[in-house]
């Protein structure tokens, strides 16, 4: 399985850094015995590990060495590729990037690497075969993609792109699917001439035009890190937590503090 961590944003809500908001250091690993400071983005890649991937493909821009500086080609038991977004353009554009290394055989998750979010193995709880979203509930929806159910609470009728009064508190925090679908949605946004900057539009276009897609309610807590208010609450709850209690499975040789935040 494929994960894809589309990381070429300029994190202009948490400038200025002096360096990739990727790496943006909260709470703490241990490596050789020896804690070291874990940069965010390294949650999204033990939950990909932990969903099934054993390969992940960062999208990074021009200026974005540092995250393969860091990374280098391999995290735990994944190998790690790099494309490049030559500009910020929109998630849409970011993911496409990576379409080339994934065969429609494949399965892809795609995840935000300044998020972390609970429980940790969220996305083995979505089905490899269709398009399908891990849900979470939060208290301020219109500052989230929030996803509209039908009535059997599974199937996807509508996302709703930062819109106030959204109707849910839902909102999807990562999602999977076939090869296949990623190449078809990619199709599905030149055909709209590249419009679409969210994925939630693109996705509407999709079921629209007859497509399925799930949404499992299987989050818990959901925390985003790339806000000033975001980091200041997950450092907070980090004061109250032992490091490296968040065990790892056995491929995974970092070790990150949990952190239950719901913002």
């Amino acid at each position: 399985m494929w994960g894809i961590v589309p990381a070429a944003g300029r994190g202009s809500r948490i400038q200025p850094l002096a360096f990739s908001k990727e790496l943006l250091p909260v709470g703490s690993r241990t490596l050789n015995d020896t804690q070291r400071p874990c940069a965010v983005s390294e949650y999204l890649l033990e939950r990909m590990i932990r969903g099934g991937a054993d390969k992940i493909c960062f999208v990074i821009g021009a200026g974005k060495s540092d995250i393969l500086e860091y990374f280098g080609g391999q995290f735990g038991g994944a190998d790690l590729a790099y494309v490049v977004q030559p500009q910020p353009a929109g998630l849409c554009d970011a993911v496409f990037r990576a379409r080339s290394v994934v065969a429609a055989n494949d399965t892809v998750a795609i995840g935000l690497p300044d998020t972390i979010w609970f429980p940790d193995h969220g996305l083995a709880a979505l089905p490899d075969d269709k398009l399908s979203f891990l849900l979470f509930p939060v208290e301020r929806p219109e500052q989230f993609d929030a996803v509209m159910l039908a009535d059997d609470g599974e199937h996807v009728t509508e996302i709703r792109v930062k819109q106030q009064d959204p109707g849910t508190h839902w909102i999807w925090g990562a999602f999977k699917m076939p090869g296949s679908v990623l190449h078809e949605l990619y199709r599905l946004w030149r055909e709209r001439n590249e419009r679409d900057e969210y994925f939630g539009t693109l996705i509407n276009a999709y079921l629209a035009a007859g497509g399925e897609a799930l949404g499992i309610k299987a989050g818990e807590a959901y925390v985003d890190v790339g806000t000033l208010q975001g980091y200041r609450a997950a450092m907070l709850m980090l004061s109250d937590t032992p490091p490296g209690t968040a065990d790892m499975p056995t491929p995974v040789t970092h070790k990150c503090a949990r952190i239950e935040v719901r913002t």
